[in-house]
């Protein structure tokens, strides 16, 4: 049923529970996997006292590339070791919901696999649910690791 599983990630302990779920599934199904973790854009706050300067956006870019190769490389190492076919993708400067719907979309991938951080209450209104976003959007199914 399930032959190309998009798996996401934002790098936390929590997400990590999704990812290894993800990868056990992957395996017992025999279906290959795309990685996705995104980095939102520079965030720019109006301000007293606070101005950019001429390298803050390239070092930004730059770290989150870093930190987007360093997070997916050892994901698609646990693949290999368990003989999952796997590939990774980094979507800079995007709203992770909106990245994450895009690629399933574009990769043709057949179930979404998500962890949630089971924020309720004032933290959830104030910080929002990506995962949410994903499973009120999506028209794919999506399986949310708790």
């Amino acid at each position: 049923m399930y032959k190309h599983i998009l798996i996401a990630t934002d790098g936390s302990e929590i997400a990590q529970k999704g990812v290894d779920h993800g990868l056990l599934l992957a395996k017992n199904l025999d279906a290959k996997v795309m990685v996705v973790t995104v980095t939102e854009p520079f965030p720019i706050y109006a301000g007293e006292g606070w101005a950019l300067g001429p390298g803050d956006f390239e070092r930004y870019d730059a770290d989150q590339i870093k930190f987007a190769q360093e997070l997916l490389a050892p994901i698609k190492a646990s693949a290999d070791r368990l003989g999952v076919t796997c590939e990774t993708r980094h979507v800079p400067n995007r709203r992770p919901a909106e990245a994450i719907l895009d690629t399933a979309a574009e990769e043709d991938c057949s179930l979404i696999v998500m962890a949630s951080h089971g924020r309720r209450g004032l933290e959830r209104l104030f910080l929002g649910s990506q995962t949410q976003e994903v499973v009120s959007r999506s028209s794919l199914p999506v399986l949310v690791v708790r």
